[in-house]
């Protein structure tokens, strides 16, 4: 397997050093480049390996047509696996019987597809053999040493296609595959199964890939090299878990020039607005602290580490000015709180007028909303996941259903875009919760609604994973789709997959209490935001909220003195106690203020969870500095 100089040197052109080619294949998504591989390239650069990068999605979606990529993309159920499914063939063989079980038990029951859907990805799994034909004849393969494959998602099936076909053209050519899909036992599971491929990189590959095309390069073996999976004669060997990269401002700029010009040269990509990815952070820094029950990002890298804001703020400089993109992709699993002083005010202060998205947690304040907004962060995924404090504590979350919809208010009315998603089906959760849940929605139907609602699943790496039993799991096996991807056994099945089938261990069906939460969701999904809830202050200290709904006249109540006070003042969510604190309401009788909250949770202007309350209007027009008229009596009432 190594690489010896003499071959290298014989190659026209190619000189004493090796030369890698990384591949992104089908389904990856067209709008985005690979992180993965573009941090790749420059750090093989580093080390003398000459790196070219192709996207070769961008050429299947040529074959097939874009509107019906995207379809299998985007348009169907990633956790069918019809991507990956569509090239079982083109990697096994035919196998009419396990086509037919995957068409009946997974598209037509489980996710009943019509039948002409189920023709149509027929005709798409029809151009997979020419496309990899294609792939084969329009790269000149004997240019390169090292061949890799990044596989995410629905990528790992046509990528090994692809792979078993090129190892049997030119066995000499060092087969390696990384990406999420290849982490851990999983992607020991794969090396072993699969032996044209020759090294996995598991987890963080910054270091270790260039490393094993250097050693490949100098005949050495792989053995010392941590965080791969080598082959040893018949023997896939571990070399146990990668390092985490503990310096992320040592790492170089992403090299994506090969994602732009596949997508300026695919006329199957006319029509898609592409995103730049960054990457400002890794791990986890809550997961570290408080790992969410059903999370299974980060793996094994759970250590939180950031780069600093000037490192950050010279990347985005970068990138704007090389691709002339400004709509630009945080990959970070979570935000750093201490960039809402370091790196949000850089962002502000230089103007750059972005569309940044970033993953949140939930509780933030409202003036770091407002820096989000300043910093030109436009989108934010914040992981509500439910409105039920008892299933929040199932999940560990650490944030509450009034700090869930808190945030979703001050995104509306500071103009960023809240991207998430309603689960369900946490093991312990009651009917309660989800009942309580019905008249919460109907108060918020002004805000945005999910993207999706969904059972919650068990994947790997997550405590569920880890102590199902222990976390009211039984029945663990791999989800269905896996057994007519890989022809596997039950056992390597469960070694090889990243999410999993459970039973309850009660017993439970959760659509028995959920389908009422499940209908209501579904129409606030589909039509939006139906209604308009806003609060409008006065220079007199009065206001008057505004209430718009489909189909009926406008409303308009207007609220003075201590009650205008009272209802400014659960802009946050806050109990009765504090809202005493206010000079306005010091000699408001607790039964007269008890009695006006009571009336605004009737009258839908307020909701509340026994012990607070949270005003449910929206300022307009958008504050542009937060207060907080109990903070300031809070600071009012400490001495000196």
């Amino acid at each position: 397997m190594p690489i010896s100089t003499s071959e290298a040197a014989g190659r026209e052109g190619a000189g004493s050093n090796p030369r890698v080619l990384l591949l992104s294949m089908p389904f990856a998504a067209l709008e985005r480049p690979s992180l993965g591989l573009g941090l790749l390239k420059p750090l093989l650069e580093r080390a003398g390996v000459a790196c070219d990068i192709r996207y070769l999605a961008f050429d299947f979606a040529e074959f097939v047509g874009l509107e019906d990529y995207l379809w299998v993309y985007g348009g169907l159920p990633y956790t069918a696996f019809a991507g990956d499914w569509t090239f079982t063939r083109s990697l096994y063989g035919d196998r009419p019987d396990v086509d037919a079980g995957y068409a009946e038990q997974i598209l037509r029951r489980i996710w009943q597809l019509e039948e002409h859907e189920i023709a149509r990805l027929g005709r798409v799994r029809a151009y997979c053999d020419h496309f990899l034909d294609h792939c084969l004849a329009s790269t000149t393969w004997e240019d390169y040493d090292v061949v890799g494959f990044t596989s995410t998602f629905e990528q790992n099936v046509a990528s090994l296609a692809l792979a078993k076909r090129l190892k049997e053209a030119r066995p000499e050519t060092v087969i390696a595959f990384g990406g999420a899909n290849w982490e851990g036992e999983m992607g020991q599971s794969l090396h072993e199964r699969f032996a044209f491929v020759d090294v996995v990189c598991s987890g963080e590959a910054d270091h270790s890939f260039p490393a094993v095309v250097s050693a490949l390069a100098r005949g050495d073996g792989l053995d010392a090299i941590p965080g791969i999976v080598y082959r040893d004669g018949d023997r896939s060997v571990s070399t146990g878990p990668a390092p985490l990269v503990r310096d992320l401002d040592g790492l170089p700029f992403p090299d994506f020039d090969g994602y732009v010009a596949a997508l300026l040269q695919s006329p199957a990509a006319a029509d898609l607005t592409p995103t730049i990815l960054l990457e400002t952070s890794r791990g986890c820094w809550w997961g570290a602290k408080h790992h969410c029950t059903f999370c299974g990002l980060n793996g094994g890298a759970m250590a939180f580490r950031s780069k600093s804001p000037e490192r950050v703020l010279a990347e985005i400089h970068h990138l704007r000015e090389r691709f002339g993109i400004d709509t630009i992709s945080v990959v970070d699993n979570i935000l750093d709180m201490a960039y809402f002083d370091t790196l949000l005010p850089l962002l502000e202060r230089d103007g750059l007028d972005l569309n940044l998205f970033y993953e949140v947690k939930a509780n933030l304040t409202h003036e770091q909303v407002r820096r989000l907004a300043a910093a030109g962060v436009r989108h934010v995924q914040p992981g509500l996941e439910s409105f039920s404090d008892h299933v929040l504590e199932l999940m560990r979350k650490g944030t509450t259903a009034l700090q869930n919809v808190q945030l979703l208010k001050w995104c509306r009315e500071l103009g960023v875009k809240p991207e998430w998603n309603l689960l369900y089906g946490f093991p312990g959760e009651e009917p309660e919760d989800y009942e309580r849940m019905l008249p919460l929605f109907d108060a918020i139907e002004h805000l945005d609604p999910p993207g999706a609602c969904g059972p919650v699943r068990l994947d790997r790496f997550s405590p569920y994973h880890s102590d199902p039993a222990g976390l009211g799991m039984t029945s663990v096996r791999a989800l269905a789709p896996y057994r007519y991807l890989y022809p596997f056994d039950d056992d390597e099945l469960m070694r090889t997959a990243y999410y999993f089938d459970f039973d309850y261990a009660d017993g439970r069906d959760p659509l028995d209490y959920v389908r009422p939460v499940l209908e209501r969701v579904r129409l606030w999904s589909s039509d939006g935001p139906r209604s308009g809830l806003w609060v409008c202050p006065r220079d007199d200290g009065c206001v008057t909220i505004v209430r718009e709904r489909e189909g009926a006249a406008r409303g308009t109540l207007a609220l003075e003195g201590w009650q205008a006070a009272a209802y400014l003042a659960c802009d946050r969510a806050i109990s009765p106690t504090r809202l005493r604190r206010l000079p306005e309401l010091e000699d408001v009788p607790p039964a007269e203020l008890d009695a006006f909250l009571t009336r605004c949770v009737e009258e839908r202007l307020m909701i509340g969870d026994g012990t607070r309350f949270l005003s449910l209007a929206v300022h307009s027009p958008p504050r542009l500095q937060s207060t907080d008229p109990v903070e300031i009596a809070d600071e009012a009432l400490t001495p000196a």
